[in-house]
């Protein structure tokens, strides 16, 4: 007798779209992504990918998501594991996008095709705007901790966020420029330099 159909089956081959289609976006760009090169990745049929997404276009969308909220919780993670110093807590939200998972290179491939369509398409320049906005305020928050005032802690995210989403990319576009423990020693450095000087 078949088993029934379970919300746990949908979730997983709804799941595996997502990460099938991250890994295409990765090994082939926008333009090697295909319904029939991320359902062969899944392991599923491709009429399958319309049952769970309204087309390819739904399906990238969500997996821009699904790949922002993992590095928003990754950072989330490192901070909440800093303690309560607010200095420490700011350290590892700043320092965290130089390790694993957010350094992975196959994550720098997966961003660089969504980025090739911030531009063109509206639903992911959407999610560009929102996750880099919850980013930032979240960054705003922990600089507040820090001292800074709203005037200056909203520049300072736009700032070190330049800094860091620089230093990620030069880092995992040739990890023999600098290492994590550089990248990380020089957003510090700048920190530092932001907390001590009342003019920045």
């Amino acid at each position: 007798m078949r088993a029934s159909f379970t919300r746990e089956d949908a979730d997983t081959r709804r799941q595996a779209l997502i990460e099938a289609t991250a890994e295409s976006l990765a090994a082939a760009g926008v333009a090697g992504t295909s319904v029939r090169a991320i359902c062969t990745r899944a392991g599923v049929s491709p009429g399958l990918l319309r049952h769970y997404f309204e087309g390819i276009d739904a399906l990238i969308a969500e997996t821009y998501r699904h790949v922002t909220a993992m590095v928003s919780q990754s950072l989330a993670l490192a901070v909440d594991g800093a303690g309560r110093d607010p200095r420490a807590r700011l350290i590892a939200h700043v320092t965290a996008s130089f390790r694993p998972p957010v350094s992975d290179p196959a994550l720098l491939s997966t961003w660089l095709a969504f980025w090739s369509l911030v531009k063109t398409d509206p639903a992911i320049a959407a999610i560009h705007a929102d996750s880099y906005a919850a980013s930032r305020r979240d960054l705003e928050a922990l600089l507040a901790e820090n001292g800074l005032s709203a005037a200056r802690a909203i520049p300072a995210a736009i700032a070190l966020t330049a800094l860091v989403d620089g230093l990620w990319l030069e880092l995992t576009l040739d990890a023999t420029t600098f290492t994590p423990e550089e990248a990380s020693a020089m957003a510090v450095r700048w920190l530092d330099t932001l907390l001590g000087d009342p003019k920045i």
